[in-house]
C-alpha cells in the first residue's frame, strides 16, 4: 500500500476512534447525570423511604375530571418542575389505587410520611402511604357532604361537620367506634396538634362547642350526661361517651360573632377563635384568645354553665376568616365592607407580645382560607370568589373610563406579603390598560385572559423558593422571589387540579 494511503486511513482511523469514544463518553455522562439525579443518599432525611418515583421533592395534586365522577392524585417533581421523570421514559406519575371523583381536600402529614384525601363526591377519606405512593385504605365515611374535617397530627380521631345533616361526626380510631353527635348548621370543626381540644362552629351563630369524652360508666343515661354538663348532645343514647358542650366565656357575652374557625399557638397556650363579622352577617369581626387548658376533652364540666375559656380578645376591622403565625405576629386575613356594600381583602398584623393590631395591608378580595410561610421571608394567601368584590367592581369602573390602574385592575386571588419591606402584590401580575395590557401569563381553565379565578390549593415547597397552587382548576408555581410565575408547560395536569400539597416537607408544620 502507498504509504501516503497508509497514513491517511490510519488517521482516518484514530479520528474515527476518538469520535466513538467521545460519543460513548457523551453519552455514559447523560446517563450518569440522569442517574444522579435521582440518586437518594445512603441515610435518608429522618429516615424516610425511597419512594417507588425516584422523585425527593414531590407535589401531590388532587385532580377531577368527568364532571367529577373521576379523580386521581397526580405526583409532580417540584425541583424540576416536570410531570415525567427526566429521561421522559414516564409521562407521569400517580398515586396507585385512588379512585374517588372529586379529590378537593389534602390534609397533609409529611413528617409521618401519610395523607389524607377527602373526596367530596363519594363523601370518604383514603389514607396515602407517601413511601409507597399508593392508598392503604380508607379512613372514614361519612353520611353528607364534610363542610369541615380536622384530623390531628397522630390520626387517632377524624372530626367531620356535615353541615346539611346538623351532625358532628367523630370516628375513634383508638376503639374503632363512630359517633354521629346532633348539632345543627354546624359547619366548621378544628382540632389541635395533640388531639386534646375540640372545637365545632355552628352557621349564623355566636356561640361555638367543645368536645367532651366522658369517663366510662360515668352517667346511667344519656338524658343524665346532658343534664349534668349543660350538652347539646351526647353520643351514643344509653352510656354515652362524647358529648359537645357549649364554650363559656364568664361575662364576655360578646366574645364570640360569628366564628368560622379557629388558630392554636404554636406552644399550644392559646387558642385563637377567627370571628368572622360582618363578611359572615355578623357585627364586629375579631380574634378571641381561649385558654386551651379549659377546653381538653378530658375536662368534664361539673356545673352549668361550664367554666369560662376567655382569655382575651383583640378587634380587628380589617376582618378576619384565615390566621397563621411565626410565634411572634400573628398573620389574619379577611374582608371589610366598603361604604359601597361590596367587601374589600385586607392582612392584619397582631403583636402576640401586646395584643394588638400593628398594621394592615390590602390584598385580595374573597373569602381567605389558605394561608402559609414560604422563602425569602413571605406570606402566600388565597381565596376565592374574588371577582365579587372591591377590586373588581373599580376595575370595571376604571376600565370603562380607560383610566385602570395596575393594583385596582388585577383581582386575581393569590396575595404575596413580603414581611421584610411589608408590601402587597397580586399574583400573577395584570395590567388592564388599553395601551400596554399585561394578561395572565399562561392559559387556564377560566378562560379570562386577566383573571385565573379561585385558588383551592396552596403549598410551599420548601427552600427551592417556590409555591404551588392549585388556581382556577389548573397547576400554576410561582418563584417566592419576586412572584413571577414559572413556566407551568409541563406541569399541567388533565382534568381540574383542586389542591395540592408537598409530600416531602421537613415537617408538618411547613403545610
Amino acid at each position: 500500500m502507498n504509504r501516503s494511503l497508509f497514513a491517511q486511513s490510519f488517521r482516518a482511523q484514530i479520528i474515527c476512534g476518538l469520535l466513538v469514544a467521545f460519543a460513548t463518553a457523551g453519552l455514559t455522562s447523560c446517563h450518569s447525570s440522569n442517574y444522579l439525579a435521582y440518586k437518594f443518599p445512603t441515610f435518608t432525611f429522618a429516615n424516610r423511604p425511597i419512594p417507588p418515583s425516584l422523585l425527593a421533592n414531590r407535589v401531590m395534586v388532587g385532580v377531577t375530571a368527568n364532571g367529577g365522577t373521576t379523580g386521581s392524585l397526580q405526583i409532580l417533581d417540584a425541583k424540576r418542575d416536570i410531570r415525567s421523570n427526566v429521561e421522559n421514559t414516564r409521562t407521569s406519575f400517580s398515586i396507585s389505587g385512588y379512585a374517588s371523583g372529586f379529590p378537593n381536600l389534602i390534609l397533609n402529614f409529611p413528617a409521618e410520611i401519610t395523607g389524607f384525601v377527602y373526596s367530596s363526591a363519594k363523601g370518604d377519606v383514603q389514607i396515602v402511604n407517601y413511601g409507597k405512593e399508593s392508598v392503604t385504605g380508607s379512613a372514614g365515611t361519612f353520611p353528607a357532604l364534610s363542610t369541615g374535617l380536622a384530623i390531628p397530627t397522630n390520626a387517632g380521631h377524624i372530626y367531620s361537620a356535615e353541615e346539611s345533616i346538623g351532625q358532628l361526626a367523630v370516628i375513634d380510631n383508638t376503639t374503632g367506634q363512630s359517633y354521629p353527635l346532633v348539632l345543627p348548621n354546624v359547619f366548621q370543626v378544628v382540632v389541635n396538634q395533640g388531639d386534646t381540644v375540640v372545637l365545632a362552629m355552628v352557621r349564623n351563630s355566636n356561640t361555638i362547642y367543645r368536645l367532651v369524652k366522658l369517663n366510662s360508666n360515668q352517667y346511667p343515661t344519656s338524658t343524665a350526661a346532658i343534664a349534668a354538663i349543660g350538652a347539646a348532645d351526647c353520643q351514643p343514647f344509653n352510656l354515652p361517651v362524647y358529648c359537645i358542650v357549649p364554650v363559656n366565656t364568664g361575662s364576655h357575652a360578646n366574645a364570640f360573632d360569628r366564628p368560622t374557625g379557629a388558630y392554636f399557638s404554636l406552644d399550644g397556650t392559646a387558642a385563637y377563635v377567627l370571628n368572622c363579622g360582618q363578611e359572615c352577617g355578623g357585627t364586629t369581626s375579631s380574634v378571641t384568645y381561649l385558654q386551651p387548658g379549659v377546653l381538653e376533652y378530658n375536662k368534664i364540666p361539673t356545673a352549668v354553665p361550664d367554666a369560662s375559656a376567655f382569655a382575651n380578645q383583640v378587634l380587628v376591622p380589617g376582618g378576619v376568616t384565615a390566621a397563621v403565625s411565626n410565634g411572634t405576629t400573628l398573620y389574619v386575613s379577611g374582608q371589610q365592607l366598603q361604604p359601597d356594600g361590596l367587601f374589600a381583602g385586607n392582612l392584619s398584623t397582631i403583636s402576640l407580645a401586646t395584643n394588638t393590631v400593628t398594621g394592615k395591608y390590602s390584598i385580595s378580595d374573597g373569602n381567605h382560607s389558605k394561608m402559609l410561610f414560604a422563602d425569602d421571608n413571605t406570606l402566600w394567601i388565597g381565596s376565592q370568589f374574588c371577582a365579587t368584590g372591591e377590586r373588581a367592581s373599580r376595575a370595571a369602573q376604571e376600565i370603562a373610563a380607560n383610566q385602570p390602574t395596575d393594583q385596582s385592575a388585577n383581582y386575581n386571588c393569590l396575595t404575596r406579603f413580603d414581611m421584610g419591606a411589608l408590601t402587597v402584590s397580586i399574583v400573577p401580575a395584570v395590567t388592564q390598560s388599553s395601551t400596554s395590557p399585561v394578561p395572565v401569563p399562561f392559559p387556564n381553565t377560566n378562560q379570562n385572559q386577566y383573571y385565573y379565578g379561585d385558588l383551592t390549593g396552596l403549598c410551599w415547597v420548601q427552600n427551592f423558593h417556590k409555591v404551588y397552587t392549585a388556581y382556577g382548576g389548573q397547576v400554576h408555581a410561582f418563584n417566592t422571589v419576586d412572584g413571577s410565575e414559572i413556566n407551568n408547560v409541563n406541569i399541567i395536569v388533565q382534568g381540574t387540579a383542586l389542591d395540592v400539597a408537598y409530600m416531602d416537607a421537613v415537617t408538618d408544620a411547613d403545610n
